[in-house]
C-alpha cells in the first residue's frame, strides 16, 4: 500500500513508444509506457539489457524525443516543444547526474556546482546560501576550492549531485550514477541521496542495473521487453528487506550487466 495518490504528481508518462531505425527495419523499443511519479519519489528503473531502461530515461530526461506519447512534467506537456523552449523548460526544471560526472576540469568544486544558477535568475546570496547547504550535506565543503581532476571519483560524483541539485529542480534523473564506482564511494553517494531525498522531499528517477543502488529507492520498477513489467514499493521495510525483494524479481527476470539499449 502506498499514499501516492494523495500526493502532486510531477511526471506523468502517457503511451510512450519508441522505435529505431527506418520502414522495414524499425526496432520498437517502448511499446506503450504508462507511467506516474509523485512529489518526493525516489524511483529506480531496472531491468535486463535491451529492456529500454536508458531509452525510457532518455525520452523522460527530454535527451531524446519519443515516437508516439505524451509526457508531463508538473502538467506541462514537454512532448512537443521547440528546442529553444525545451532547453530553458530543462535548465530550470531538471536536474542531472551522469555516470561519468560531465564536470569542467578547469572550473574548481564550487564553481561547477554553481553553473547552472549562473545561467538563470538566482541572485548571488541565495545561490552561495543554497551552495554552502547541498555542498555540506553532501560532504564536500572542504573541498570546493579543488578541481575535478585533484579529487576521488565518489568526490566527482558528489559535485555532480550538488550541481543537479543547486537550482531546486522539480525532477532529477539519474543514469547509472554509481557506475563508475566503488562499492565504498556508492554506498557514499546513494546514503546521501537518499538523505536528500526524504529531507528536502526531491523526487528523483535513477536508471541502474544494481539491485544494491535500487535498495535505496522508495518505489522500483522492472521493464521487459519495452514495456512494464513490475513494480516494488518500499514502504517502511528496511533496505536489506527491500533488497531481497528486489532480487527475487531480478531472479525471474534475468540478470542484467551491460545496458545496450
Amino acid at each position: 500500500m502506498n499514499d501516492n495518490n494523495m500526493k502532486k504528481t510531477v511526471l506523468h508518462a502517457i503511451q510512450i513508444r519508441k522505435s529505431f531505425g527506418v520502414r522495414g527495419n524499425v526496432q520498437q523499443v517502448l511499446k506503450g509506457i504508462d507511467l506516474r511519479v509523485v512529489e518526493g519519489e525516489f524511483v529506480g528503473i531496472m531491468g535486463p539489457s535491451g529492456s529500454g531502461k536508458s531509452t525510457l530515461i532518455n525520452v523522460l530526461s527530454t535527451i531524446d524525443q519519443t515516437t508516439e506519447g505524451k509526457i508531463l512534467v508538473e502538467d506541462v506537456d514537454i512532448s512537443n516543444m521547440k528546442n529553444a523552449e525545451l532547453s530553458l523548460f530543462r535548465r530550470n526544471k531538471l536536474g542531472f547526474i551522469f555516470q561519468d560526472y560531465n564536470l569542467l576540469d578547469t572550473l574548481t568544486v564550487k564553481e561547477n556546482i554553481l553553473l547552472p544558477v549562473s545561467l538563470g535568475k538566482m541572485k548571488k546570496k541565495a545561490a552561495e546560501s543554497e551552495f554552502q547547504a547541498i555542498a555540506s550535506e553532501l560532504g564536500i565543503l572542504e573541498i570546493a576550492h579543488k578541481y575535478p581532476y585533484e579529487i576521488s571519483g565518489g568526490q566527482r560524483q558528489r559535485t555532480s549531485a550538488a550541481r543537479a541539485l543547486i537550482h531546486g529542480p522539480s525532477l532529477v534523473f539519474a543514469d547509472e550514477p554509481t557506475g563508475a564506482l566503488d562499492s565504498k564511494a556508492a554506498s557514499s553517494l546513494l546514503g546521501k541521496m537518499e538523505q536528500l531525498n526524504q529531507q528536502r522531499s526531491i523526487t528523483i528517477m535513477m536508471v541502474t542495473h544494481d539491485p544494491v543502488a535500487s535498495s535505496y529507492c522508495s518505489r522500483v520498477i522492472f521493464l521487459k521487453d519495452g514495456m512494464l513489467y513490475s513494480e516494488l514499493y518500499r514502504g517502511s521495510k528496511s533496505r536489506q528487506a527491500f533488497f531481497k525483494d528486489i532480487m527475487n524479481v531480478q531472479a525471474v527476470l534475468g540478470g542484467d550487466h551491460i545496458d545496450t539499449v
